[in-house]
C-alpha cells in the first residue's frame, strides 16, 4: 500500500460500537471514514474508495446484506469485514457468498476484530503494495498503473474500457448482463442502453483478442451478456 494511512469505513448504527470501534482504529494509526445507515456507507464506499470497509449487518435504509450485494454488482472489490449480532450459519455463508473477507460476530473482542482487519489487509494487499499485473493470452495489464500491452507493444484504451475490462479481470468465469455491466462500469445512475456495451464489447474484442471474429476471451453468453474467460 502506499504511504498514506490506510482509510477504513466503518458502518454501524450503533452510535457507542461506531465512536469506539472509531477511535481505537485512529488509535492504530488508520483513518476512519463514518457511516451510520446503509445507503450512507454504499455512497462513500462508492465515492471515496477506502482501503477496507468494516460493515454491519442490521442497519437502516439498507441491511449490509443489501450494501454488500450493490458493492460486488457494481465491480467494487473493497476488503470488507463484516459486523453483526446475526451468529448464525446460514448468516455467515451468506455474507461471505456475497463477497465478504470476514465475519466477525458481535459481542466481539476489539483484540481480535484488530488481528483480522489486519490479516484482511496483508492478504488483500501484498507488501510489495501493488497489485501483481494481470496476464491472458499475450496481453498483459498492469491495473496499478492502468497500462495495457499486447506483446511488446502498448494498447491504447479509453478510460470507460479500462473499467470495463477491470471489472471483467476482478470476476473470470462470471457472466454478467449488460444491465450489470453498466452499473458497474459506467454507474448506478448511467442512462445507457445494451448497445452501449455491445459496442465497448467489441473495441475490447478489436484491440485485445488475437481474432475479435472468434473471441478466446471476452464471449458473448447467448440469452444472458457475456463473460471473460482467460
Amino acid at each position: 500500500m502506499s504511504d498514506k494511512p490506510t482509510r477504513i469505513l466503518v458502518v454501524e448504527d450503533d452510535l457507542a460500537i461506531l465512536a469506539g470501534l472509531s477511535m481505537n482504529l485512529k488509535f492504530e494509526g488508520y483513518e476512519v471514514l463514518q457511516a451510520q445507515d446503509g445507503r450512507q456507507g454504499l455512497a462513500r464506499a462508492l465515492d471515496e474508495t477506502p482501503d477496507l470497509m468494516v460493515l454491519d449487518l442490521m442497519l437502516p435504509e439498507l441491511n449490509g446484506f443489501e450494501v454488500l450485494k450493490e458493492l460486488r454488482q457494481r465491480g467494487r472489490d473493497t476488503p470488507v469485514v463484516v459486523l453483526s449480532a446475526k451468529g448464525a450459519e446460514p448468516d455467515k455463508i451468506l455474507g461471505l457468498n456475497l463477497g465478504a473477507d470476514d465475519y466477525v460476530v458481535k459481542p466481539f473482542g476489539l483484540a481480535e476484530l484488530l488481528a483480522r482487519i489486519k490479516a484482511v489487509l496483508r492478504r488483500r494487499y501484498p507488501a510489495s503494495g501493488q497489485p501483481p499485473p494481470v496476464g491472458f493470452g499475450d496481453v498483459q495489464v498492469d491495473l496499478n498503473a492502468k497500462t495495457v500491452t499486447r506483446g511488446d507493444k502498448p494498447v491504447e484504451l479509453t478510460a470507460q474500457e479500462f473499467k470495463l475490462l477491470a471489472h471483467f479481470l476482478a470476476h473470470p468465469g462470471r457472466t454478467f448482463s449488460r444491465e450489470e455491466l453498466l452499473s458497474a462500469a459506467w454507474g448506478y445512475d448511467y442512462e445507457g442502453s445494451a448497445r452501449t456495451v455491445d459496442n465497448f464489447m467489441r473495441q475490447l474484442r478489436l484491440k485485445l483478442e488475437l481474432d475479435p471474429e472468434q473471441p478466446r476471451h471476452f464471449l458473448t453468453v447467448r440469452g444472458l451478456g457475456y463473460r471473460f474467460d482467460r
